[in-house]
């Protein structure tokens, strides 16, 4: 198992956070995803170590944007 932690912004509110869990999840490999809204932080557990470019992509798809 791994799990990597990344900052998403632009999410304000609960349905934010279900689009980033639904795009994320959606990423193959993936397990778990955990969205802190107040802190803007994602942590993806997967099977092995996920491909950034495939994260920050998901987060694109719903719509907010991942820090580097």
């Amino acid at each position: 198992m791994s799990t990597a932690t990344y900052t998403v912004t632009g999410m304000t509110c609960g349905h934010c956070v279900n689009s980033v869990k639904e795009e994320v999840g959606q990423v193959a490999g993936v397990s778990e995803v955990a969205v802190d809204l107040a802190t803007g932080r994602v942590t993806v557990t997967s099977a092995a170590p996920l491909d950034v470019a495939q994260v920050r992509a998901a987060v694109e798809e719903a719509g907010y944007e991942l820090k580097a």
